[in-house]
């Protein structure tokens, strides 16, 4: 993409980056309600409407920052509330709500690719072109999105799986360490150790869903 002007980067950015984040928090709520806890619905977090989970640092001005640096592009919305001990089965149930953001982040990267396929299809250049660059960047932050929360490190959707299926001495453990999970995640962005941990995981995978869209 960097035939790009900002404003075209900007363009093909922006839907894919709002509808990953959102749907990777509804889908947090979603999960959380058939298993018991109806707190996000109650505070009307389980809509589609990205202005219900926009956080102004981590939805926009994270990502425009990295867009324009050039670097690892990551971003987040507003967490939606879970009340855990509303669920019905906490520890396991805990492990399964943590699951479904980056289960849906998954499946958008699939829907990203669709679009990228119909787009090589429709043989329209002034459709086809935006297609193509749109699905490219929805694959791309979608499985940035769904790796990164796979990090076994607290507050992350990982870190809450691992707290899930431990056993309890051990689950306690790795719980009392989130204070300092964003902090470490600050750290290893900050020092380039995070995008040359999860760089070769995401060019993989990236790779195999450019392929699925035509891309390569």
């Amino acid at each position: 993409m960097e035939e790009l002007t900002l404003v075209q980067k900007l363009a093909v950015w922006v839907l894919p980056i709002l509808f990953a984040i959102t749907l990777h928090e509804v889908a947090h709520g979603w999960v959380a309600s058939l298993l018991g806890d109806d707190t996000a619905k109650r505070f009307g977090r389980l809509s589609l409407n990205p202005l219900h989970h926009v956080d102004p640092i981590g939805t926009v001005a994270v990502p425009l920052i990295m867009l324009l640096l050039g670097g690892f592009i990551f971003g987040w919305a507003k967490p939606v509330p879970v009340d855990y001990g509303r669920l019905r089965n906490p520890k396991r149930d805990m492990a399964l709500v943590a699951l479904a953001g980056p289960g849906a982040n998954l499946g958008m990267a699939l829907f990203w690719a669709l679009v990228a396929r119909l787009g090589i299809w429709l043989e329209m250049s002034y459709v086809s072109v935006p297609l193509i660059y749109m699905g490219a960047a929805g694959i791309f932050f979608n499985l940035v999105l769904m790796i990164l929360n796979l990090l076994p490190i607290p507050p992350l959707d990982g870190g809450r799986v691992l707290v899930g299926v431990l056993p309890g001495r051990w689950a306690g453990m790795v719980a009392q360490l989130e204070p300092y999970g964003m902090p470490l995640l600050l750290l290893l962005l900050i020092t380039g150790m995070l995008g040359r941990i999860l760089g070769p995981i995401i060019h993989d995978m990236q790779g195999w869903f450019f392929s699925l869209a035509g891309l390569s």
